[in-house]
């Protein structure tokens, strides 16, 4: 009985020092004292002192990395010295919260960079100079690596349905709707599945419009854009650069070497160091 006491009200003083942080008509206020001002427009906040004199902003990002993973995270920016942007991880109190709320609850509790007595510039100077590192899953990190590998082969289709890495030729897609368009998004259903093939007209594997399934040729499957609820909701289409970019995922060799013809030679670079 009295272990469970003790657990209530250790919960209990969690619940009630949670509640501390307040955010109402633009003023913050700690344990019930006056703190801090901010405004905010779009998804950017601008904190300032009681006399209304900008210090820092807070900005939410939220992106898709690759696929459905995404990453959501706060950029910290000084207005005074604007040397440095950080990218930082931010708490909310509550899942129930806005973006106002967990971003003055981020600077009082995980940042510390408002306190009793205000904003705390020497912290929040401190913050600046040591830089701390985000705190990512393995889910988002291996996302992180895949976009630097797609971001580095640089894939494009161009007008007639080839595609390119680097401005070299790859490989191409058949079976285009006569609508095609390089940066259009595939949306027509079709029983022909639209087919991708290398440089050498090896087959690669295929999109199937129908189930927005990409297989490639040594047997993987993938389905492309599954739509989400909410700020995570994805497109519904993807587009032939998606496509192209999943494919070089799934298959290595796809995008490994490129061949270009110089002078009536055959040189190849490699794409990957």
């Amino acid at each position: 009985m009295k272990r469970s006491l003790s657990i209530l009200l250790a919960l209990l003083g969690f619940l009630m020092h949670a509640q501390t942080v307040k955010v109402k008509r633009g003023v913050v206020t700690l344990e019930g004292i006056h703190v801090a001002k901010v405004s905010g427009k779009s998804n950017v906040y601008t904190f300032m002192d009681l006399k209304e004199t900008p210090m820092y902003t807070v900005e939410f990002v939220d992106k898709s990395i690759v696929d459905s993973v995404r990453d959501s995270y706060i950029r910290l920016n000084r207005v005074y010295n604007q040397d440095k942007i950080l990218d930082l991880d931010y708490i909310s109190p509550s899942a129930f919260s806005g973006e106002e709320k967990s971003a003055a609850y981020t600077c009082v509790k995980a940042l510390k960079i408002i306190d009793e007595r205000g904003i705390n510039i020497k912290n929040l100077d401190e913050l600046f100079k040591n830089n701390p590192k985000r705190k990512l899953d393995t889910k988002t990190k291996d996302a992180y690596t895949t976009r630097t590998r797609i971001d580095r082969l640089n894939i494009t289709v161009n007008t007639v349905g080839e595609i390119l890495s680097n401005g070299v030729p790859v490989g191409y897609f058949t079976n285009l709707p006569v609508s095609f368009g390089s940066d259009d998004t595939v949306t027509d259903k079709s029983f022909v599945d639209i087919e991708i093939y290398d440089a050498r007209s090896k087959y690669i594997g295929k999109y199937i419009t129908t189930t927005k399934q990409i297989k490639s040729a040594g047997g993987k499957t993938f389905t492309l854009y599954r739509e989400l609820s909410g700020r995570a909701s994805l497109l519904k289409f993807p587009t032939y650069k998606a496509i192209a970019e999943r494919m070089a995922i799934m298959d290595p060799n796809f995008i490994k070497v490129q061949e270009k013809v110089q002078v009536g030679e055959v040189v190849k670079d490699g794409v990957e160091k």
